[in-house]
């Protein structure tokens, strides 16, 4: 089987769907003409080669990435060009998604995964631009003058890796790059601030990974509660993991005067751990030092960082904090250990991370009994189960959830993360009042927790009070800078049910960018443009949704969302019947 590296190009014609029931044989001879004009010599300038046409689709391959991204992006100019002078039902627009990949020769077609990913990207450009993955990037970064967007790490179906994508912005100016979740700087609270940035693994052993992340999110957990300072999430946080970091341009990016940095190195019964506090306005170190302990004592030394950090930073506790402020703690390391397994699977958020964090945490809870932690996120995990199938007929995942979230309760009621595990099995039971209760005792006993904003907004969106789940929602933003994608769509839906269909639209742009094969986002959106009165829009971005999930239901989603008031779901069904959906 013959292989070889190549540059793959993949490109797809915008509402391909509504040019041809509007004029089938115009956008035909259209198409035919941009290719042959404009297209296929822009390809051929450059050295590459048209694998094949697929409809509106077209799959190229190239020797050089230089070559396929001059290619890419003087093609589109040019076809910005040709329709500007056209009416805008008139134009066409093209996607473009570039890899470099393997591929497998199969006579004058080529084969491989490297395919699926320029599939994917094209998948997230806009009308008219371009997406490329990030080997493409440092290939081409410093030999194209042409602005680039990080758009961060995504999960890409069916490929079992994440693939870091680079948007082409064709409106900015040449040479610029930025990133597409902080285009600004974050400014300074008033109150001092910190990210604690993942602790490097110096064991020597990748294995123990998981460990030095969780002594890096333990001491988050503890900072959080803490109302006199800003604690940046573990979600942002962690998307530095592994990369080499101005601290300066990180503490920028995120909003904060401090970060945290450290190692942990655990050999056998012993474990070493250093930590250095940075000030962003002098660049120097505030705090620094280093703790050699029996891994007996890891509860002790992780408290005790916390509190150097605090006495580092001038914060002051009320007497509440004081006492709250040491991290809930087991005797039994290995039920530790467990916990610390499970707890990193879950935050995969995938069908095989929440079954190995079940098993992971299962054992835990074995191991020690009173370990109210283990709990808590069992149960998200078996509310993740819930949400989205993944359980057998016979199991009963939002029952055990409840029950584990009331068990985490009772074990530890000063534990925030044990309430919001049983607001969020209220929620999904539909019991909005109590769900609330427990959201807000969470936020009481760890003002930093950015995921429970923003499950306070959801839970104030579904009981009917969207203009303060919108409140919620942005304050987790702004803990979390870098949040995960479903902020978006739950923001869009408190704008949509708003009224303000405009607000929802960009919101959902934006996460269709982030993540390409959402099919709730996509009908949230035909639902917006049908209110907006962008009938054609809105039947494209219906269309687009089937494509997605065939099986796609608006029942299904009646019956799982907990609306308070069911006619609040009728607001989505009646944006679609607007525009003539569903057909």
């Amino acid at each position: 089987m013959e292989r070889r590296l190549a540059a793959i190009l993949t490109a797809d014609v915008v509402g391909y769907s509504r040019l041809i029931r509007a004029d089938e044989e115009g956008t035909i001879a259209a198409l035919r003409a941009l290719r042959a004009n404009l297209i296929d010599p822009k390809i051929a300038e450059h050295r590459g080669r048209i694998v094949k046409l697929m409809g509106d689709g077209m799959l190229a391959e190239f020797a050089s990435v230089v070559d396929a991204v001059h290619a890419a992006i003087e093609a589109q100019r040019s076809i910005t060009e040709h329709n500007a002078g056209l009416p805008e039902k008139k134009r066409i627009e093209f996607r473009v998604g570039i890899n470099l990949g393997d591929v497998v020769i199969d006579g004058d077609d080529i084969q491989g995964d490297g395919i699926n990913v320029a599939a994917r990207l094209e998948g997230m450009a806009e009308p008219g631009g371009i997406c490329v993955s990030g080997m493409v990037y440092e290939g081409v970064r410093d030999r194209i003058d042409a602005p680039f967007e990080d758009m961060g790490e995504h999960e890409v179906k069916n490929i079992d890796r994440p693939v870091r994508m680079w948007r082409w912005v064709a409106g900015a100016a040449p040479g610029s790059a930025t990133s597409l979740a902080l285009s600004t700087p974050l400014a300074l609270p008033d109150k001092p601030s910190i990210a604690v940035l993942p602790f490097d693994n110096m064991s020597g052993d990748v294995e123990q990974e998981y460990f030095a992340d969780g002594i890096s999110e333990d001491i988050i957990t503890s900072l959080s509660k803490l109302s006199g300072l800003l604690v940046i999430a573990r979600n942002s946080s962690f998307a530095y993991k592994g990369k080499a970091t101005n601290l300066q341009k990180v503490s920028s990016e995120l909003g904060v005067r401090y970060v945290l940095e450290g190692s942990v190195r655990k050999s056998g019964e012993r474990v070493r751990i250093s930590a250095q506090l940075i000030d962003r306005e002098t660049g120097g170190h505030l705090w620094a030092e280093r703790f050699d302990r029996d891994l007996t004592d890891i509860f002790a030394v992780q408290d005790e960082v916390t509190q150097e950090i605090v006495s580092a930073m001038a914060v002051k506790l009320t007497g509440d904090e004081k006492i709250r402020l040491p991290q809930s703690t087991t005797d039994n390391l290995d039920a530790y250990d467990y916990f610390l397994r499970g707890r990193e699977q879950f935050w995969l958020f995938s069908k095989e991370g929440i079954a190995q964090a079940g098993i992971m945490l299962r054992q835990a809870i074995k191991l020690d009994p009173n370990f109210a932690p283990s709990y808590t996120f069992l149960s998200h995990a078996r509310i993740q189960d819930y949400v989205n199938h993944w359980h057998a007929e016979n199991d009963h995942p939002l029952e055990e959830a409840f029950e584990l979230a009331s068990t985490a309760v009772e074990l530890d009621e000063s534990y925030p993360k044990a309430h919001s595990s049983l607001g969020n099995a209220y929620l999904w039971q539909r019991r909005h009042d109590p769900a609330i209760g427990e959201y807000e005792k969470a936020l009481a006993l760890d003002p930093n927790f950015a995921l429970a904003y923003m499950e306070t907004g959801r839970v104030y969106h579904y009981a009917g009070r969207s203009s303060e789940a919108v409140d919620l929602i942005k304050r987790a933003m702004r803990l979390d800078p870098h949040y995960p994608d479903i902020y978006l769509h739950s923001l869009a839906q408190a704008y949509f049910h708003l009224g303000q269909y405009e607000e929802a639209v960009e919101l959902l742009k934006r996460r269709l960018i982030r993540k390409p094969d959402t099919d709730i986002s996509r009908v949230l959106l035909a639902a917006s443009y049908g209110h907006l009165g962008r009938v054609e829009d809105a039947q494209d971005m219906w269309a687009d949704a089937l494509r997605v999930n065939p099986l796609y239901s608006l029942e299904h989603r009646r019956q799982v969302l907990p609306y308070k008031d069911p006619m609040d779901f009728d607001r989505i069904v009646d944006g679609l019947e607007m525009a003539g959906l569903p057909e």
